[in-house]
């Protein structure tokens, strides 16, 4: 008798239902190449603005180019990364390929790290993409500085941490018109 029970105990803890998924959100659908290019040319348009010119504001450029370098890496990668930081670099007037060498690293990163990011939420996914922001920004700071002949100083720091902290703000909102496409199925498999 003591053999049937250990039997069903395992029976019981050994089955695939038994299994908890780290992200519990449901499965994501692909976003449209339109909606997708759409948000790349808005924010764009944004970041011509005169705002940016204060040293800890957020690329959020940058920031749009990575999010779907990971969700979608068919249509987004480095080679857009790079077109639109020559875009950044021509506006700015600043060093022609500046921009484009953080925005490839950060593509870069982002698609390095893909698999391993698609497995968490979008908080945890904050905290991986930090190091990937202070790489990417640290290195056309370093170039910056290095042709200036002096230390350009770390306010730069402020912009890659407040693009990591806005990552899941933007995860949900980039993620919006896919989440209302999945509510409008009337749960149909």
């Amino acid at each position: 008798m003591a053999r049937r029970v250990k039997v069903e105990v395992t029976k019981k803890t050994s089955g695939l239902s038994s299994l908890e998924p780290i992200d519990t959100s449901p499965f994501r659908v692909a976003a449209s190449p339109g909606f997708i290019w759409l948000t790349i040319l808005a924010v764009w348009l944004f970041s011509l603005l005169p705002w940016r010119s204060w040293e800890p504001a957020p690329d959020l450029l940058l920031l749009v180019i990575a999010y779907w370098c990971l969700n979608e890496p068919q249509r987004v990668g480095m080679v857009t990364a790079f077109f639109f930081g020559l875009l950044m670099d021509v506006h700015d007037g600043s060093l022609l390929g500046v921009h484009g060498l953080t925005y490839t690293l950060a593509a870069y990163g982002t698609l390095r790290l893909s698999r391993r990011l698609k497995r968490f939420n979008s908080v945890v996914q904050c905290v991986h993409m930090l190091p990937i922001f202070v790489v990417a920004k640290s290195a056309s700071r370093l170039i910056e500085g290095w042709l200036a002949g002096e230390w350009l100083g770390w306010g730069w720091l402020w912009s890659a941490l407040l693009m990591a902290l806005l990552w899941p703000l933007f995860d949900v909102v980039l993620q919006m018109p896919q989440r209302h496409h999945e509510e409008s199925d009337g749960g149909a498999v």
